[in-house]
């Protein structure tokens, strides 16, 4: 009878118990064999109580049905809920780790919570170190060379994209979209010449306190030149950066950028903030005043050094503290921020005070050292330098009277080499610039910042030969520029030697009139050639499919749009038509849309040959000949 009772409890176990699983069939099999005694189901692991059943199971009871639908219901919403998360947590991952998904605007507030792109490649620890993080903000595409980016990274997929690259090229003259989209780190392509991998340099150099002036920078670009000092120069090497804020009012360049340095940045990054407007010449002044490190490194707020840039700056410091050293400065272009390399070049100036690039003459780069020797420069652009700090000082740092920006590399760079110090370019330092079409902002009450500086240039250092400049600017004559008295009193301490000779054993190749003469028109000469540059193995120009002349690949024919007398200069290619279009036309003349003028050979058949502008008239000196 007992095995009868059995049997028939085994057969009534309803199937949904069953399907729960072999364990829970064997226990409620158990538990149903005994009809005399009030059994209580408990399966609270699979399902929510069971009621309390005498005897064997009634399948045909309401209770019991409403009971397994409930249980079925309960375990249909626990698999939605889980399928819902499981989805839920895939597509966050999948959007989170996609470059093509659209990239925040960095600096959008004031929040800590900085996008997950534009972290640093830094780890913050306990007392403001930090450590190495190999996970590298890397380019949407796979496979690209280094230092390549993908085409899409300035891709606009929403109206907030294209505010932040219209809105960028307004405050800041390059593509902002695109420098958010890179972060703060990026691999650059090594630019330097294969020699330069087996340079050595002697333990026991010098320290580097590194100053960034800025003024209302594009946040990611000024933490990406932050970064990538940090990244690419031994810690032993640096001893401070010095972030000078020359009173910026962009609004992430306040309580954010402070809490960005305090939080993310190693202790050696310092924040000194301008109470006013004081301009890119004295605020190098306040940075170099903060600084304790034994040279100062000058570099501009958009800037990203390369690999092994420092050490080649700081060695010939160290043999001659009078000796002012620049990298060569690489291309970043301000619409894709593509890193390129620049040639070799070195800088010079015209009777404007204009700085220009140059290309080196043969005798430097036929030296012993070959291509990676050091290049004396007549000038230095001036965003990128480094000097022993205390012969910054002993040498009168720069002019205070100057302002804002404009003229004072050529200030320094006459006063380095008439008083007793040189300028050198090293090829084997790389630093990449932005270079941008034009300024994005004025000085402060619209002042010509240029000209003053320039006259007080003019009157302390160029003696007789201001008389070049004046032929040029005579409208200039009587302007006020200040007192100069200071300045003055530094070329008579430092015992310097005359302009003229700057001219005679620095930059012959700069021509001047003479004193009662007609001023010339500054142009480059070639000593020793009997044929035109363009015929010399490597200098060969090339006129692209946007209208420009271009020498090397990256350096263009320029003119000035503001004064036509100017003669053509060399400069870094923008791509932007105007100063560096020529029109190859009629009569094969070049013509430049900017001026109205044709390009013209003066005196072919002497070794002084040069090129000018003149009105286009047709005659020999303005026929050129495209060589396919």
């Amino acid at each position: 009878m007992r095995t009868s009772s059995r049997r028939l409890a085994s057969r009534q176990i309803p199937p949904p118990l069953a399907a729960v699983g072999g364990i829970g069939v064997t226990r409620h099999r158990k538990l149903l064999t005994r009809p005399d005694k009030r059994v209580v189901l408990d399966c609270a692991e699979r399902c929510s109580s069971w009621a309390v059943y005498r005897g064997t199971w009634d399948w045909s009871s309401d209770d019991a049905r409403t009971t397994m639908g409930s249980v079925t219901l309960r375990y249909f919403c626990y698999g939605c809920l889980f399928t819902s998360v499981t989805w839920t947590l895939l597509l966050f991952i999948y959007f989170n780790v996609s470059q093509d998904s659209h990239v925040p605007l960095q600096g959008g507030g004031s929040s800590l919570h900085f996008p997950r792109k534009f972290q640093p490649r830094f780890t913050h620890l306990a007392g403001r170190g930090h450590k190495s993080n190999k996970d590298a903000v890397r380019n949407p595409e796979a496979g690209l060379k280094k230092g390549a980016l993908s085409p899409e990274l300035g891709m606009i997929f929403n109206e907030q994209d294209q505010e932040v690259r219209d809105t960028g090229y307004h405050k800041h003259a390059f593509n902002v979209l695109i420098s958010n989209r890179l972060g703060y780190h990026r691999e650059l392509p090594d630019t330097r010449d294969p020699k330069c991998k087996d340079m050595k340099y002697t333990g026991g150099l010098p320290s580097a306190s590194v100053v960034v002036c800025f003024y209302n920078e594009a946040f990611s670009a000024l933490l990406r030149t932050v970064h990538s000092v940090l990244d690419r120069t031994p810690a032993h090497l640096l001893h401070e950066i010095i972030l000078v804020d020359d009173s910026s009012d962009l609004e992430d360049l306040k309580a954010e950028l402070d809490a960005y340095v305090a939080k993310r940045l190693p202790r050696n990054v310092k924040l000194v903030r301008n109470g006013q407007r004081e301009g890119l010449i004295r605020g190098r002044m306040i940075g170099a005043s903060h600084a304790t490190g034994d040279v100062l490194v000058f570099l501009d707020s958009h800037c990203e050094v390369n690999d092994m840039w420092l050490q080649p700056l700081l060695a010939p410091i160290q043999e001659d503290r009078r000796t002012v050293v620049c990298p060569v400065i690489d291309i970043i272009s301000a619409d894709t921020l593509l890193y390129s390399s620049s040639p070799i070049v070195r800088g010079g100036f015209n009777w404007g005070l204009h700085f220009k690039w140059d290309p080196v003459p043969l005798s430097e780069l036929n030296g012993p050292g070959g291509p990676v020797a050091p290049i004396r420069s007549p000038t230095m652009a001036g965003g990128l330098f480094a000097m022993n700090r205390k012969y910054f000082i002993e040498l009168g740092q720069y002019d205070g009277g100057m302002d804002i920006w404009g003229g004072e590399n050529l200030e320094i760079s006459f006063r380095i080499w008439m008083c007793g110090g040189r300028l050198l370019i090293l090829p084997c330092s790389r630093v990449g610039h932005i270079f941008r079409k034009r300024r994005p902002y004025g000085s402060p009450g619209g002042q010509d910042t240029m000209a003053h500086n320039s006259l007080r240039l003019a009157h302390v250092w160029m003696d007789e030969y201001k008389e070049q400049y004046f032929a040029l600017r005579p409208e200039l004559r009587n302007r006020s520029f200040g007192d100069i008295g200071e300045r003055l009193a530094v070329r008579k301490r430092l015992n310097c030697k005359s302009f003229k000779w700057y001219l005679e054993h620095i930059y012959p190749e700069m021509q001047a009139a003479p004193p009662n003469g007609k001023a010339q028109q500054p142009m480059f000469v070639n000593k020793g050639l009997r044929r035109p540059r363009v015929l010399q193995k490597g200098r060969v120009w090339t006129y692209d499919e946007e209208q420009q002349l271009v020498l090397a690949g990256l350096l263009c024919l320029d003119v000035s749009e503001t004064r036509s007398s100017d003669p053509p200069r060399l400069m870094k290619c923008h791509g932007s038509g105007g100063s560096q279009q020529w029109t190859f036309g009629k009569n094969r003349r070049l013509y430049q849309v900017s001026v109205g003028q044709c390009l013209t050979l003066v005196d072919p058949g002497s070794r002084k040959g040069y090129v000018t502008m003149a009105i286009c008239d047709g005659s020999l000196s303005q026929q050129w000949q495209l060589v396919e």
